[in-house]
């Protein structure tokens, strides 16, 4: 499948929103390897448009789980829900960082931070030194 070309004037809008940090994790692109992503929150494959609106900046590894997926099964209840969608969602209501792990406050944080691997031990390690050097923000 091939890439779509995003304009750099997109590119950057989609950068400056999201302040640098990927809307999934909230870690600064600053502070990581491999630069951040411009991903479409619904893929190309599902009907997604190559417009602000369905664009998000996404940390490469949050990016790789992601990938086209647009819900999961909630490991508790079974049921399918969506993912976090950044440009609808608001972060701080479905999501909150006790110490360095994220917990889940509404249906959607268990199948985000369980298919994107958010509280993984090098990722809760991730943000644990982030948090101590005061380059995350806390919610």
């Amino acid at each position: 499948m091939s890439t779509t070309y995003i304009p750099a004037e997109l590119r950057r809008l989609v950068y400056e929103r999201a302040r640098g940090r990927c809307e999934y994790c909230l870690i600064p692109e600053t502070v990581v390897l491999v630069s951040h992503q411009v991903d479409h929150i619904i893929a190309e494959k599902h009907g997604g448009l190559t417009e602000a609106d369905n664009l998000a900046l996404s940390g490469a590894v949050c990016n790789k789980h992601k990938g086209i997926d647009l819900a999961s099964i909630d490991p508790d209840t079974g049921q399918i829900v969506a993912l976090y969608h950044p440009r609808r969602d608001k972060w701080s209501e479905h999501f909150r960082l006790t110490g360095a792990k994220l917990m889940p406050l509404t249906p959607i944080g268990p199948v985000t931070v369980k298919l994107l691997q958010l509280n993984r031990a090098e990722r809760v390690e991730e943000r644990q030194l982030l948090i101590a050097a005061k380059l995350l923000p806390v919610y």
